[in-house]
């Protein structure tokens, strides 16, 4: 059942066909992959999948191992906090999308104005210290400049434009994946913490070492192994980002957010280019293999040094 689809697939790769048209497949050799590597588009999507890639895998995992080393040790209301964490990684990708596009709208969105609340406090902060010094007869006066450009950081804090501006839409992303993919991150990592034997950390204490000490020789040699396996998944998950892409920006503005996923889409479904679809998923394919195979050379390296 998964070798057919595979094998079809591959064989369509070859060919001139498209899905809805009557006539069969047409034997074209390697066109449609050199057309697909000489178009300077799709080394655009390329790109822009490989930027996202790079910054929500990173975030995730700093984000994720820093709040598996804060959940890693015993604290009233730990069962109850790290299952609420889990949370968002068991929400549909459907789900998340629409909400976050709901939190970061422009004129509306949740986001913006908790943004506009810190100059804003600042502003009130500042207003009341000076109402304390006129009551107190104290010569204490609020520089009109500083007023003026705290009000202009609270209108500007408000107009953010988050997914329709090409600079900012990607970034969006990078925030809706992270926000999400966190807690997996943290989920192996604390797995893999909760795994060191405590008799380590406790000679290591006898030695009088640092925690940098007992960070870098102990923690992280062991639980290097679960990273890379935490790292891999994101990362291919990374690649293949389709359904948050759709539905937060639809790969606008422009094109500034459309990944290689998104593109196939297009290409196969909405152009009905069969064969050319085939082909550029079987590059992405390539891609991800050779990944991962970086992954696991850096894994069994973990694991026989640990």
């Amino acid at each position: 059942m998964n070798i057919f689809p595979l094998l079809w697939s591959l064989i369509l790769s070859f060919t001139k066909y498209s899905a809805i048209a009557p006539e069969s497949p047409d034997f074209v050799g390697t066109e449609n992959y050199v057309q697909l590597l000489s178009d300077a588009s799709t080394w655009s999507y390329f790109r822009t999948t490989a930027y996202f890639v790079v910054l929500a895998v990173s975030a995730q995992f700093i984000i994720g191992f820093g709040l598996a080393l804060l959940l890693n040790r015993d604290f009233k209301g730990k069962s109850i906090i790290t299952p609420l964490m889990l949370v968002p990684m068991m929400l549909s990708p459907v789900v998340v999308g629409l909400f976050w596009r709901f939190i970061l709208d422009t004129q509306w969105g949740l986001l913006n104005y908790l943004i506009s609340l810190v100059p804003k406090s600042v502003l009130v902060f500042m207003s009341g210290l000076d109402h304390i010094a006129y009551k107190s007869n104290f010569p204490y006066v609020i520089n009109p400049s500083i007023t003026d450009g705290l009000q202009k950081m609270v209108e500007n804090a408000r107009g953010i434009i988050w997914l329709t501006r090409p600079k900012s839409a990607l970034f969006s992303l990078v925030i809706i994946d992270t926000w999400m993919w966190s807690p997996f991150m943290m989920l192996l990592s604390l797995a893999g913490l909760s795994a060191v034997p405590k008799y380590l950390y406790e000679a290591a204490e006898i030695d009088r070492a640092s925690a940098w000490f007992k960070f870098r020789h102990i923690t992280l040699p062991l639980v290097a192994p679960l990273l890379y396996i935490a790292l891999l998944f994101r990362t291919m998950d990374a690649f293949k980002l389709f359904d948050l892409v759709i539905i937060g920006t639809n790969g606008g503005p422009g094109s500034a957010t459309e990944t290689v996923s998104l593109n196939l889409y297009r290409r196969a479904f909405e152009s009905w280019n069969t064969g050319e679809s085939c082909a550029l998923a079987y590059i992405l394919l390539i891609i991800i293999i050779a990944l991962s195979n970086i992954y696991i050379k850096y894994l069994n390296k973990a694991r026989s040094g640990s």
